[in-house]
């Protein structure tokens, strides 16, 4: 018997409490959880006509291995369990490689970026759920990003992994 999986896909550059709502609500759906972590490496970032950042060094400023560690620290601390892999979304053919083809993909769309990711997702054959999400309401990780340097961030993450933060910034 197959388990019910869902998958949650992100640059995670740092995860954040919306981030674990979404993992939460895949989780309250299904029996398990892949958090698929996208820009894996620098070879894995390409310009996209709906994201002018999410390639840039200045927006990914945490390697796919301290994200790891960060998105344990924060699971944990929420009391979520899932699988962390890479996410390489320049290479659809190997999705399946680190996500099951029966994964349900969930995707919280605040812009026409989330949308354009639910759509390429869809199209490498899984089922996508795009949840509308208010762009009012958005915590984004730029703005985690650029409290990094006036030290105000603590606040805008969860609490388990503010320890780890402190070591890497």
């Amino acid at each position: 018997m197959t388990r019910s999986l869902a998958a949650v896909t992100g640059r995670f550059q740092p995860v954040h409490a919306q981030h674990l709502e979404l993992f939460a609500h895949a989780l309250e759906r299904h029996d398990a959880l892949v958090v698929a972590v996208t820009n894996p490496d620098r070879g894995a970032r390409r310009r996209e006509v709906t994201s002018d950042h999410r390639h840039t060094d200045a927006a990914n400023p945490f390697t796919y291995y301290e994200r790891v560690r960060l998105l344990t620290a924060a699971l944990d601390g929420a009391g979520l369990d899932a699988t962390i892999v890479p996410f390489d979304l320049t290479r659809p053919q190997t999705w399946p490689d680190y996500v099951p083809r029966h994964a349900v993909h969930y995707v919280r769309a605040y812009s026409a970026w989330e949308k354009e990711k639910a759509a390429q997702i869809a199209a490498g054959g899984y089922a996508v759920t795009v949840l509308d999400g208010d762009p009012a309401t958005k915590l984004d990780a730029t703005d985690i990003r650029a409290a990094f340097a006036d030290g105000s961030w603590a606040d805008l993450v969860p609490p388990a992994i503010v320890p780890l933060l402190r070591d890497l910034l």
